[in-house]
């Protein structure tokens, strides 16, 4: 599985791959952009949470499997609610595992609703795969992971052991990586540009200095926000998008700060806690982009004070696509518009409550009314 891994890696997450999504990312942010006009038209307010939302399910859709699904395609409640429900189910602590005499009573329900949630992804998954099979890409066109995937399951010699199960597995990580992940952090990101009006103000002045207000973001543009690239710094390390890493477990017995740990133990890293130690971050809970102008603090795990993406070879392979992600669309949406809060609501009241679960999504969602600010 591991080596299948790599594979995705290379394959979907590598940088040439990432740019050759670069057209479509265009296209669906465009889109989305379109929507928040005719609600800044109207002067309505916007469910901006539920709008990041579905554009990161059509981008995750288009990347995996090569066009977009209607929620419907997948189930009745649609892809957020099955992907919540999936990320609450593994979150929540089964007396099982604690009581293993219990296990098989299943006292929670969890099982069968793990089993009845699989049950609808495996059959999307199995529709998708026939699809794929039925109707495979001519040379030329770009291969989304079911098509890479396929090939590599045909081919021989390749050193992967690829089946059916394989492809089903790997597409759910990625739709679940990109989906709840990247809209997370867009929905944060956004929510405190709104509560810190003099951060919104100094993001849309270097917009306007570097792209104009002639027209929209562009992808090339963003190496030169350097306060933007700031403000997603601090918006992953108040809310990383997985809060705790991946498990890990110790090769052999050792003692940190005193604690004893056995070989073969189980370790769970605290990222949220670990970018909010006051021992490493001055006032850790405030908002403070600027803390990042001096230093070299990135996104790549070398400084432990700031691990939002894990570190080393464990860390989180889809770190470029998602960063990527998320600087385009909160560039675009913060460029674009100005917001102020529904029904006289002062940016100080905003809810920031956070919700349970694997990742830290917005309790509330996020309701904004926008006003389009480009020059026409």
């Amino acid at each position: 599985m591991a080596l299948i891994g790599a594979a995705c890696t290379l394959e979907l997450l590598s940088s040439h791959k990432i740019n050759s999504f670069k057209p479509m990312r265009r296209e669906e942010v465009g889109l989305f952009i379109k929507s928040f006009e005719e609600a800044a038209r109207a002067g309505a307010a916007v469910d901006v949470s539920a709008k990041v939302a579905l554009l990161s399910a059509d981008m995750s859709c288009r990347m995996v499997f090569g066009k977009k699904y209607m929620d419907k395609d997948l189930d009745e409640r649609g892809f957020k609610a099955m992907f919540q429900e999936v990320m609450q189910l593994a979150a929540t602590p089964n007396i099982g595992d604690y009581i293993p005499c219990l296990l098989g009573l299943d006292l929670q329900g969890l099982t069968r609703r793990t089993k009845a949630t699989g049950k609808v992804f495996d059959d999307f998954f199995e529709k998708i795969i026939d699809e794929h099979i039925h109707n495979p890409k001519e040379e030329g066109q770009t291969k989304d992971l079911v098509d890479v995937m396929l090939v590599l399951m045909g081919s021989e010699g390749t050193g992967y052991n690829i089946e059916r199960a394989s492809i089903k597995a790997i597409s759910f990580d990625m739709l679940a990586g990109s989906m709840e992940t990247s809209s997370s952090s867009i929905d944060w990101a956004v929510a405190e540009l709104i509560r810190h009006p003099r951060v919104m103000k100094k993001v849309q002045s270097e917009l306007e200095k570097v792209v104009g207000m002639e027209r929209m973001v562009e992808e090339s543009d963003l190496e030169s926000l350097e306060y933007l690239n700031m403000v997603v710094k601090e918006t992953l390390r108040l809310y990383p998008a997985g809060p705790l890493l991946v498990p890990h477990e110790s090769m052999e017995d050792c003692t940190v700060n005193g604690f004893y740990i056995p070989q073969k133990s189980r370790i769970i890293v605290n990222a949220w806690a670990i970018g909010r130690d006051p021992d490493s971050w001055t006032n850790a809970d405030e908002f403070l982009p600027e803390r990042f102008i001096e230093g070299d603090i990135d996104f790549r795990g070398k400084h432990f004070q700031y691990i939002s993406f894990g570190s080393g070879r464990r860390g989180c392979p889809g770190m470029e696509l998602g960063i990527t992600v998320v600087r385009f669309v909160v560039a675009q949406l913060v460029h674009c518009f100005d917001w102020e809060l529904p029904d006289g609501m002062l940016p100080s009241e905003l809810n920031m409550t956070e919700e349970f679960g694997l990742a830290i999504p917005r309790a509330k969602h996020l309701v904004a009314i926008p006003t389009y600010r480009l020059r026409q």
